[in-house]
């Protein structure tokens, strides 16, 4: 694939003007990209310590943790304008990929921040069960979040920015003075321009998202490309199977865009966004737009006329014909009617910005031929006469056995290089920025010659998604819910900072400021928590108390003499507010009840810590677990073990015995065969331990 010249066309937002800083930032790189085509060749010698392949989410995390971090980093990009682009629905966060945007910002990541600021309707999901399981989620305006995005990416210090295309990589042998051998015999050292420019660096990240030899679908076209408007990547993806990856396909979809000024909005159910929204950034106390200035969303739901459009014409269907597996929990509405009937599947309309009338039809992914798409939307109550913009389509790509890469996300048989998004098997923009942000940690640590950084189930949402990839593999889009947590009750949305933020903070990638903030916070919760234990009174006097406020608050079961505050966060409907009115006196307490975001915590903190102590138990025993590690240059056919049991380790070459025993298939007994064979090899070379 050859260097493609595009024009650049820079968007602004209408009454969103560039800083003045920013502004020439923009305009230099602006020039530089200009003249990079051009100039491309004279740089045959150009070196970083870091190259980030793709400008999607998780590019965009990988690269600004890479330069947080000091590492001088490269950003390649088929359009700078396309930074930041979200490619399918203009939403960020929800149950499970919440708790995802929260712990990449409490590594100081850069996506909770930019969806504060172009975030137009914010709601929390799943407010029926308990917080430790709540989704945030914002509908974000498109044109305000690239903006945005590329404002912090071309702003960032230690980060250049290039629009190139890779077409190859730079592989040569390991250097003999290492003896890690857990990454192959061979190392990256960098990229192959699609002109033949070659540009060095200690560690590449591949962000590919769906180029990978991507292909739409729309009806039975067929064409080469990542997204609409955009080249795939070939030869980069041959250059991967020609290494030896195990490469697999997969597919996804997006649905039409409707003109929302054609919409009978009379004949949908209005959906509005929270009264006080809830910031995914630590950092900020709101968000930037208003409540009162944030759009509402609508639900519609189809008919059975759409069924019978969609059966009778699968023929001219050829996404829905082809066996690569699309996205199980985000099912185009062609898979919905064939598996699950013909009866009314709901549709979210949910509007792409403040200054647009573009709409999107969330839960409509299709890819029938056009006409016929429009004979679908039309079938829909509300949405008769409703001018179809864009059709959907469906995409097709490869992407990598995510078994082949460590918990690093460094791949094991290239050294250096790190895979991150939707190359390792998984769909949305959470997952893949929360890739990102790990690859690029570990890409800079790696260039420096520093310990990997790497978070445990136990730890984070993070270390769960990462896990289940690199132990299990995936054979469809790979969706993170809250259910595949094992922790969910400390895994919390809210204490995401007080997790992940000091552990950032020890490699590099997280600004004192935040650390600073975040122990600040840590000091007052810890301080609030021990005002409301240190307050004590009898059942009979608190029910009598509330009783006098009108509130009725059972307090049942076997109770000791005298109750703390605290211990009474455990039911529902008891506050900090509600405490604090029930002892006017204390005026700590009343200051306290007025800081809306630490009450949360409080509250959440108290309705959860008579449960957490059988948790705190179970996770050291599995902390003890993934303390034992394996040595990277085991030999599974040496140990008297089944050939399957031999070949699924041999596959995933897990680097814990806790990861080995979450291998499907690798049962407890093989897992104490391979302790004790471990434990005889060690003995033979006269270690004690088996930490090695």
């Amino acid at each position: 694939m050859s260097n493609i010249v595009f024009r650049h066309h820079w968007r602004r937002v209408k009454d969103v003007p560039l800083s003045w800083k920013t502004s020439r930032k923009v305009m230099q790189q602006k020039i530089a990209w200009r003249n990079g085509t051009r100039s491309m060749s004279s740089e045959a010698g150009e070196s970083y310590d870091v190259i980030v392949v793709g400008g999607g989410h998780a590019g965009c995390e990988a690269a600004t943790a890479a330069a947080r971090m000091g590492a001088t980093t490269l950003m390649l990009t088929h359009k700078i304008e396309t930074i930041g682009e979200m490619s399918c629905n203009p939403s960020f966060g929800g149950i499970g990929k919440g708790h995802l945007v929260r712990e990449i910002d409490a590594l100081d990541g850069v996506c909770a921040k930019i969806c504060d600021k172009a975030g137009i309707h914010f709601k929390i999901l799943n407010r029926r069960k308990g917080p430790a399981v709540w989704g945030l989620r914002a509908q974000i305006d498109r044109d305000l979040y690239r903006k945005y995005m590329q404002e912090e990416i071309l702003s960032t210090p230690n980060l250049t920015v290039k629009a190139a295309a890779v077409e190859d990589l730079i592989i040569g042998e390991k250097n003999q003075q290492q003896t890690d051998c857990s990454h192959g015999n061979a190392d990256c050292h960098g990229v192959i321009l699609a002109d033949g420019s070659k540009l060095y660096s200690k560690s590449v990240v591949l962000t590919t998202g769906t180029f990978l030899r991507g292909c739409i679908h729309l009806g039975l076209e067929q064409r080469p490309a990542g997204r609409i408007g955009d080249e795939p990547a070939i030869g980069l993806a041959k250059t991967l199977e020609d290494a030896g990856f195990t490469v697999g396909r997969l597919k996804t979809g997006t649905p039409p865009r409707l003109d929302g000024q054609t919409i009978d909005y009379s004949k949908l159910q209005q959906n509005s966004p929270d009264d006080n929204p809830t910031p995914f950034s630590f950092l900020n106390k709101q968000v930037s737009i208003k409540p009162e200035d944030q759009v509402v969303c609508h639900l519609a739901n189809t008919t059975s006329r759409v069924g019978e459009i969609i059966m009778n014409n699968r023929h001219l269907n050829i996404h829905i014909q082809q066996d690569s597996h699309g996205p199980r929990y985000c099912p185009s509405i062609e898979s919905k009617i064939m598996r699950f009937g013909n009866k009314g599947h709901q549709i979210w309309l949910e509007p792409e910005g403040l200054n647009t009338n573009i709409v999107y039809m969330q839960g409509f992914s299709i890819t029938l031929p056009a006409e016929l798409q429009e004979q679908c939307v039309h079938s829909v109550p509300g949405l008769e006469n409703a001018t179809m913009t864009r059709p959907g389509y469906g995409v097709e790509y490869d992407f990598m056995d995510p078994r082949q890469v460590s918990p690093s996300l460094e791949t094991k048989r290239i050294g250096n290089l790190f895979f991150a998004g939707q190359i390792n098997g998984t769909t949305g923009y959470e997952e893949a920025a929360a890739q990102g942000i790990v690859a690029g940690i570990n890409a800079a640590l790696k260039a420096s010659n520093k310990p990997a950084f790497t978070i445990s189930r136990a730890e984070g949402y993070i270390g769960v998604l990462i896990d289940d990839l690199t132990t299990h593999g995936t054979t469809e889009p790979y969706r993170m819910f809250t259910s595949r947590a094992e922790f969910r009750l400390t895994l919390r949305p809210d204490n995401a900072d007080l997790r992940l933020t000091s552990k950032g903070y020890n490699v590099g990638c997280v600004s004192n400021h935040r650390y600073k903030q975040t122990q600040s916070v840590d000091d007052e919760l810890s301080e609030g928590i021990d005002l409301l234990k240190s307050i004590h009174m009898t059942a009979n006097k608190w029910q009598q108390s509330f009783h006098q406020l009108t509130c009725d608050v059972p307090i049942t079961g076997s109770r000791p003499t005298h109750i703390s505050a605290f211990e009474l966060l455990q039911y529902n409907n008891v506050t900090v507010k509600l405490l604090s009115d029930v002892l006017p006196e204390n005026k700590v307490l009343k200051d306290l009840a007025e800081d809306l975001q630490l009450v949360h915590r409080l509250q959440t903190a108290g309705l959860y810590d008579h449960l957490l102590a059988q948790q705190y138990q179970d996770i050291e025993e599995v902390k003890l677990e993934e303390e034992l590690v394996l040595p990277t240059d085991i030999d599974y056919d040496r140990m008297r073990l089944s050939n399957e049991v031999k070949q699924r380790l041999a596959e995933v070459r897990p680097t814990t015995i806790g990861a080995a025993g979450r291998i499907q298939g690798v049962t407890p007994a093989a897992i104490v065969q391979l302790l004790n064979y471990v434990k005889r090899k060690q003995k033979l070379s006269g270690k004690d331990s088996i930490l090695l």
